[in-house]
Parts: structure tokens; C-alpha cells; sequence
């Protein structure tokens, strides 16, 4: 779908969704190093105040409660819970961009508030919204697109951030046990997802895109093992389990069914979006995707015993 390019917008202030996930503390950061106010929506603001800042990147630099944010620099932490959409409205006040996730709830089923969501943004005076994708196209997503918000869909591939899963096995056995370690990934920092979103959220010229978002390279499980092993200065072993070794430890995680038989399609088969490189953060950034071995050096402590 194709719409016309976004208009300028003059505010400073974005409310993020999903702020203290994986991705949404990137989009947190990356918007407070462009110079712009942002809010951080959250169910429970007094546990987010004692944990959220802690995780953020360098340059978050305050935090507030919706109803004490005049005069504080950096987050400010809002209550609300995108289920309950009339818990929006104080948070969407003066906001003009907004950044959303698909999902929500204790069992993070895809919301069904879109619409609900959509019309308070619009009465706020949003003017962009960007949309995490959540792995296929959800009522929330339908609903912005159909909107006359200026959006962008960021979809990302596989996390690099799925890595950490190995951690333990690493600090403990130096040993990775993987099934399909051939399989290709054009897995993506996260960060670079938090940059290509706060780039829509606050310039013109992504109003109606849908960006496919990957990193430089397209990296087996023996690759991404090596990295990991380079950047804690210790050798790890990668052992190849077979698909049914795989299913029965996913079991013993407590994974359902649903979930395990999605992970063996993806691994055995992974689709060509997913292991194909694009260079869409270079284009709408204007830098390079980060690297693997980027990350594994960010993140080698996590992996040292």
C-alpha cells in the first residue's frame, strides 16, 4: 500500500510501546540520541522505574510518570496497557509519533484494539506510527495501514539478541546444541531495528513502506559460534542435535506444540527473506548493518563463566 509522502512534522515527543522488549528500548534510545522527548508505555510503571533504565543503551537520562513529565530530560515512564485502550489516552497527549507492537496481554496474543487504538492516536494528533512486525500480518497492523496515519512496518529478521538463549549452555559447557547448523540467518542487531524505526518515526519519505530489515551477513550456527568463541577469548563446541532431539528438549522448555513445529519449519527450511541480506538499514540510516561480531563483543560477558 502506497501513500503520499509524510508531512513535516514539528513535535518532538514519541510514545513507545513494548519500551522495555528487546526492540522497544533500542527505539527508546536511538530517538533520545536524535534529540527527542520520548515516552515509554508500560502495565506497571512503579517495576519499570526499578529495571528499565538499567537495560537501556547510554543516553537515557530521566524518568517520570505521566503526570509529573514537565521539565525532565530523556523517559518518561507512562502507564497503560494497549488491551485497554482508553488507558491510552493520558500517554497520547501531545504525542505525535507513535511506536507500536502487535501484541499484548499475559499470553501475547495479537491484539484486537487496533482500531480502538487507532482513533484515539488520530483525535491525539499522531502523525507517524511504525509497526513491529509480529511474524505475520495481525488486526493491529491492518488497522494502522488502513488508517490516515502517516506508517511504516518494521520487520525484522531473526534477533541477534537469540543468541543469549545459548548462553548458559556456554558459561556452563562451553557448548552450543543446535539442530540444523547449516541453516542461513541475515540476522539483525537490534539496535538496528530501534535506528530504522526512530528514522520513520521522526523524518519524511517512509509513509507507507514496509521494511524488511536484516544484517550484513548471512551466518550458519557454526559462524555465529565462532563469533561468540572470538569475542570471550574461549573455544566452543557446536553439536548437531537431530530434529527429534530438538523437539524433546523444546518440550522439557515447556514450548507448545504450535511453537516447536514453527521453529522446525523455520530452521530446516528458513524462508528467503530470512537469510537473504538487504541493505535497507544503510538506506534509510545512512550506515552500515552492524555485524555479528559487533554484537558477540557487546555482549561477550554474557557468555564468559
Amino acid at each position: 500500500m502506497t501513500k503520499n509522502t509524510m508531512t513535516k512534522n514539528t513535535g518532538r515527543t514519541v510514545l513507545v510501546t513494548g519500551a522495555t522488549g528487546t526492540v522497544g528500548r533500542q527505539v527508546v534510545a536511538e530517538l533520545l540520541r536524535r534529540g527527542h522527548t520520548v515516552r515509554a508505555l508500560t502495565r506497571d510503571p512503579e517495576k519499570a522505574k526499578a529495571g528499565l533504565l538499567a537495560g537501556f543503551p547510554s543516553g537515557v537520562s530521566g524518568v517520570s510518570d505521566v503526570s509529573d513529565v514537565s521539565g525532565v530530560s530523556g523517559v518518561e515512564i507512562v502507564r497503560g496497557d494497549l488491551t485497554d485502550p482508553a488507558s491510552l489516552a493520558p500517554a497520547l497527549d501531545g504525542v505525535t509519533g507513535l511506536h507500536l507492537i502487535t501484541f499484548g496481554g499475559a499470553m501475547f496474543a495479537p491484539l484486537e484494539t487496533g482500531p480502538e487504538i487507532v482513533e484515539l492516536a488520530r483525535k491525539a494528533g499522531v502523525r507517524r506510527a511504525t509497526v513491529l512486525f509480529g511474524g505475520e500480518e495481525t488486526p493491529l497492523q491492518r488497522a494502522v495501514e488502513a488508517s490516515e496515519l502517516d506508517w511504516t512496518v518494521v520487520q525484522p529478521v531473526e534477533f541477534m539478541s537469540n543468541a543469549l538463549e545459548w548462553a548458559e549452555a556456554i558459561r556452563t559447557e562451553d557448548t552450543v546444541r543446535e539442530p540444523f547448523t547449516g541453516r542461513l540467518s541475515a540476522m539483525i542487531h537490534e539496535a538496528d531495528i530501534g535506528a530504522v524505526a526512530a528514522v520513520a518515526l521522526t523524518e519524511e519519505g517512509h509513509a507507507g513502506r514496509t521494511y524488511l530489515i536484516t544484517g550484513p551477513e548471512a551466518l550458519t550456527v557454526q559462524d555465529k559460534v565462532d563469533a561468540l568463541a572470538a569475542a570471550r577469548g574461549r573455544e566452543i563446541a557446536l553439536v548437531e542435535l537431530t530434529e527429534e532431539a530438538a523437539k524433546e528438549r523444546w518440550r522439557a522448555a515447556g514450548h507448545p506444540e504450535e511453537l516447536i513445529d514453527f521453529l522446525i519449519t523455520v530452521y530446516r527450511d528458513t524462508p528467503p527473506e530470512g537469510r537473504t541480506v538487504v541493505g535497507t538499514v544503510e538506506e534509510v540510516t545512512g550506515r552500515p548493518a552492524r555485524t555479528f561480531a559487533q554484537w558477540a563483543a557487546e555482549h561477550a560477558a554474557a557468555f564468559r563463566a
